[in-house]
């Protein structure tokens, strides 16, 4: 019989900032699917489509409306949960990270196995100071990305971590 536990949270949240990077990436996914359905709605509305449900053609307002009410809560919502999942922490010779909004992923990557640390900075994140690490490794999973740490933790991290790794594949030859 075996015993499973829980996953104990990682030491450190992201930047405090990353609340509003996720909260100007969740606006612009809302203007556009917002303002797609506006524009359907018009197409729909003037092109008097035989196939469109009567109900439809006749109130063609209901789908954005429809929109911006299923994703207000989104919007508004899941900026904070990210803040409040997104966590990490260098733990000995591991890094562990949880990330998630519907989902939750919990990521071990041993510094042994990092190929390349990298830092990366969209048009958003250098505004708010932000940056993302992402850690290569050889594993079939591919990468792990840490998003919305400070530039310079995620600088100093990616620092830490190479010189890590480094010591870690010299004491295995």
């Amino acid at each position: 019989m075996t015993s499973t536990g829980s996953l104990r949270d990682p030491a450190h949240r992201v930047s405090p900032k990353a609340v509003k990077l996720w909260l100007f990436e969740a606006l612009i996914g809302f203007l556009v699917l917002v303002g797609g359905s506006v524009l359907l709605a018009a197409w729909v509305g003037e092109s008097g489509w035989s196939w469109v449900p009567g109900w439809f053609a006749e109130r063609p307002w209901v789908l954005p409306a429809a929109m911006g009410v299923l994703l207000t809560p989104f919007l508004v919502a899941e900026p904070f949960v990210r803040y409040a999942v997104h966590r990490w922490e260098l733990s000995g010779d591991v890094v562990y990270a949880r990330t998630g909004f519907l989902t939750r992923e919990w990521v071990f990557v041993p510094v042994s196995r990092i190929q390349t640390v990298d830092k990366a900075q969209g048009w958003m994140e250098r505004l708010l100071g932000l940056a993302t690490l992402e850690i290569r490794t050889a594993s079939h999973a591919g990468s792990s990305t840490i998003k919305g740490l400070d530039y310079e933790v995620a600088a100093g991290l990616a620092e830490q971590l190479a010189r890590r790794a480094e010591e870690l594949r010299d004491d295995a030859t």
